[in-house]
């Protein structure tokens, strides 16, 4: 899947936030700065070919809806930036993410909790 662009997330999320939507249902719903119906569509259009979203042309204003669940797209951009960014190397991406101040003792211990579950579920390594 390609990555979507600044603009696509927002009419990702927009439509993950709604569920199946036309292209004027999508451009009321998006966050200021103001975009306009046509460059919407046009989006629409782009997002289909890229595979972002599928198109429901049943209907005369055709719906769209986000091809992938929001925690696959945003996994995807994720994986892709530790990948990029990082080298692959997640906990120096967290370490980046978190500073030790900005989280209280309450964070820290349901981070720990999620940790935890995914240890027990991922069948992945299980160093520490």
């Amino acid at each position: 899947m390609k990555p979507p662009t600044e603009a696509e997330l927002r009419i990702l999320k927009v439509l993950w936030g709604r569920g199946a939507s036309t292209a004027r249902e999508v451009q009321a719903e998006l966050p200021p700065p103001e975009v306009g119906y046509t460059t919407v569509l046009k989006l629409l259009q782009i997002m289909e070919k890229k595979r972002l979203v599928n198109v429901d042309r049943g209907e005369r204003a055709h719906t769209y809806a986000a091809r992938h669940d929001r925690e696959a797209t945003l996994g995807g951009l994720a994986r892709d930036f530790v990948e990029r960014i990082f080298d692959g190397a997640t906990e120096e991406m967290v370490l980046h993410l978190v500073p030790k101040t900005s989280l209280d003792t309450k964070e820290i211990a349901n981070l720990r909790q999620r940790l935890a579950a995914l240890r027990k579920t991922s069948g992945g390594r299980h160093d520490s």
